[in-house]
């Protein structure tokens, strides 16, 4: 008995590092966001999003394959995304040059 329980609380503990949940990525210093950041009219703005979106976009597409994730969302306000990740994908992809931090959403229930 004790094998198949010790069989099965591995069997979930690799399922659950297979299960893709919400994931923060926060990036290095970045001197070309500051610079586009402090640009504050329309057009900078515009031009701060589509660079944002295009060096998120090329760092998982440089780490993953694609199909094995999900870009929710680029950050403006500090610079850095939302993806839907496994456990051991978040691993890899802290060790990513220009990452800073790879933190899992934790929702507070009240």
């Amino acid at each position: 008995m004790e094998s198949t329980s010790a069989s099965v609380t591995s069997r979930m503990e690799k399922e659950s590092n297979n299960a893709s949940e919400l994931h923060y990525v926060f990036m290095e210093f970045d001197p070309e966001y500051d610079r586009l950041r402090a640009d504050r009219t329309r057009e900078g703005e515009s031009e701060l999003h589509s660079y944002l979106s295009k060096k998120h976009d090329d760092l998982l597409a440089s780490v993953f394959v694609l199909g094995t994730y999900e870009k929710k969302i680029s950050l403006v306000i500090v610079d850095g995304f939302s993806v839907e990740i496994t456990d051991d994908q978040a691993k890899l992809l802290r060790s990513a040059n220009g990452v800073r931090a790879v933190e899992k959403n934790q929702e507070i229930i009240p």
